[in-house]
């Protein structure tokens, strides 16, 4: 009996020392549901930016620019003399209102208030972010956002929707160069 015990105890010790195996999952999902999200997202940004592209070529009074951050501009009022943009840390002083495609008020400028940034320091959406960095002071610019460059899928949770794009007339100013940080003496 006891012979009979000790192979039994050597037995289930040399099968159960072998190593874990990974376990498989049970059902295994192909990238279908990333590649229709991709789909789909291309065909907002193409059926936005036909819209913007509409707006421009029935609008021949303005000289609009081709950002090659994705958005598109044209200047209400331009400075030629001043070569200053804001760089990272400047602080900027702007005013801004932002519209539908269409011209409807969705901030005005009075909701909005004039605010200051920190340019790469804060958070604002990338497009006007963007945008901030390429004005001088005493310029004001108009921006054609389309929605990835302006709120996206998410919106901003009050006014503006998902996948909606915008017009912003941004007038910069102030700019404040970026201090440095005071050293103190050590006399």
């Amino acid at each position: 009996m006891k012979i009979k015990f000790l192979m039994l105890l050597a037995g289930l010790l040399l099968f159960s020392c072998k190593s874990p195996e990974a376990r498989r999952p049970v059902t295994q999902k192909s990238g279908s549901y990333i590649n229709e999200a991709v789909e789909r997202n291309r065909a907002i940004v193409a059926e936005e930016e036909a819209r913007i592209q509409k707006i421009i070529e029935n609008d021949s009074t303005r000289e609009y620019i081709s950002s090659p951050n994705g958005f598109w501009y044209y200047y209400n009022t331009k400075d030629t003399t001043s070569t200053k943009t804001p760089e990272f840390g400047d602080v900027v002083e702007f005013d801004y209102n932002i519209k539908s495609l269409g011209g409807e008020n969705i901030y005005s400028d009075e909701d909005i208030a004039p605010r200051t940034y920190a340019i790469d320091q804060e958070e604002l959406f990338s497009g006007l972010r963007q945008g901030l960095k390429l004005m001088k002071e005493g310029e004001t610019v108009t921006f054609l956002f389309p929605s990835h460059k302006a709120f996206g899928y998410y919106g901003d949770k009050n006014r503006i929707g998902s996948d909606v794009p915008v017009i912003s007339t941004v007038t910069l100013i102030d700019i404040s160069e970026a201090s440095e940080p005071e050293q103190e003496n050590n006399n």
